[in-house]
């Protein structure tokens, strides 16, 4: 908490690179050293990076984004985020708040944040807005770190998380997130009550105050066709941030009644520019991380991603009050946080006989475990071809993800224990505890844990 202080006190630093430019710039912006990162840094300094259009790209990861922040290695970054699904309630989770507003803001013909997602900018597809196509998230960044270059890894050290508080006075010292039972959660095609399909939105409160570590339902509604803006009508949950007209939902209060759910605010996505594509669509993760949905990856882990180019450049989003291993019906509680995180970059020649020896997947560390992340495919990107970021979606499953799971586990072991294969299978059966991080996110995910307690010092 001493770092929350810090930055209640306003002691950061901003360090912007370049032109604030919206959305992906040439090649040239990103790929360039920044100034910034020739000037000497006697200690770390602590910068921030706040949640407004300016700041954020929605739907993708790119190399070709212009960095909103520099940073030095070991410096500490204040980051806010905000979710995707704040219209689902934009009284209690936009109005307010200059941020998000400022990001959510569209009117007929003007957003305030114009491409959401991979597609392209005139809707030609199907006709529900500017950058319709695969990618939802908001992600805040990119955060170019001076020094990393392909073939380091970076750490990212999660000191702090905190729910951002609704800016409307209605709503003081509380908090709000979104559950989305939606079309392509787990559960969409086997229902048993009527009506079928359906989708169901679900309300969350949360106290920041502290007093309280547990989130409470609200209401939920079930989703009705929604008219944007633009005047396009969207009969599913289509096109991220439509703002849903409260007029035309049926609220129901007593849902979940006495049920508390306890908090454990996490980062969806944290992930750095991949080098395979110019643009990718920020819902399947891979080896650069991204939307990896492991409720773990919260205050006191850290995270390691093997860097693929110069920067690394690291943005953060889909932030989470509370997930479940799964994330079955097809979101968590989708909320607004803030976090504090420092940055770390392990150099290449230096990661030999460590436990980053090797690394090509991204690794989680607690102060009890170590965690590996599988996926349907280790980088769809690559092994899918031209055709890649829309195959996936249809080639996941979570046998061909426990099996990267298994595969990286026993590369863990064997690389940075120094076991024999045979040991690191027979320990794998034994002693380390395979899971479903969730099945949702395209490339599907199975996460291995091994507890530190169980390996020699």
């Amino acid at each position: 908490m001493w770092v929350r202080k810090t930055w209640m006190q306003g002691t950061w630093h901003v360090v912007v690179a370049g032109s604030l430019i919206l959305g992906v710039t040439g090649k040239a912006n990103a790929q360039n050293v920044p100034p910034e990162c020739g000037s000497q840094m006697t200690s770390p300094r602590h910068h921030h990076l706040p949640a407004k259009a300016e700041n954020v790209h929605w739907g993708y990861y790119s190399r070709n984004i212009a960095p909103r922040l520099v940073v030095n290695p070991k410096d500490l970054i204040t980051v806010e985020t905000l979710t995707h699904h704040a219209n689902d309630d934009a009284d209690r989770m936009v109005t307010g708040d200059p941020g998000a507003e400022s990001v959510f803001a569209w009117s007929k013909g003007v957003k305030g944040v114009d491409r959401r997602g991979t597609g392209p900018m005139d809707a030609s597809i199907h006709g529900r807005g500017a950058g319709e196509g695969f990618g939802v998230h908001i992600l805040t960044g990119p955060i170019y770190i001076c020094g990393a270059k392909p073939g380091d890894v970076l750490e990212v050290q999660i000191l702090d998380t905190q729910p951002r508080p609704s800016g409307n006075p209605q709503y003081a010292g509380e908090a709000f997130g979104s559950n989305a039972a939606a079309w392509w959660g787990f559960h969409y095609n086997d229902l048993i009550e009527e009506p079928k399909p359906r989708e169901v939105i679900t309300i969350y409160k949360v106290d920041v105050t502290g007093e309280q570590n547990w989130a409470t339902a609200v209401y939920n509604f079930r989703w009705t066709p929604q008219t944007d803006p633009d005047g396009i009508v969207h009969k599913i949950i289509d096109y991220p941030g439509v703002p849903v007209d409260h007029s035309t939902i049926e609220k129901n209060t007593n849902i979940l009644r006495e049920v508390r759910v306890p908090i454990r605010p996490h980062f969806g996505s944290i992930g750095m520019a991949p080098a395979e594509a110019d643009m990718v669509d920020s819902i399947p993760p891979s080896y650069f991380g991204g939307n990896i949905d492991n409720w773990r990856i919260g205050t006191g882990a850290t995270m390691y991603y093997p860097v693929s180019v110069a920067g690394g450049l690291l943005s953060l989003g889909d932030p989470h009050a509370a997930q479940g291993d799964s994330e079955l019906a097809g979101t968590a509680i989708e909320m607004s946080l803030t976090g504090v995180i420092r940055v770390v970059v392990h150099k290449q020649d230096k990661l030999k006989d460590s436990i980053l020896e090797g690394l090509y997947y991204p690794l989680l560390e607690t102060a009890d475990e170590y965690v590996v992340h599988g996926f349907s495919y280790t980088n769809y990107l690559k092994e899918l071809g031209e055709t890649a970021q829309q195959d996936i979606y249809k080639k996941s499953s979570v046998d061909k993800a426990l099996r990267d799971a298994f595969r990286k586990m026993r590369h863990f072991l064997m690389t940075t224990q120094g076991m024999s294969e045979d040991e690191a299978i027979s320990l794998m059966s034994v002693g380390v505890d395979f899971g479903v991080t969730q099945v949702v996110d395209g490339n599907w995910g199975v996460h291995a844990t091994i507890q530190k307690n169980i390996l020699a010092d």
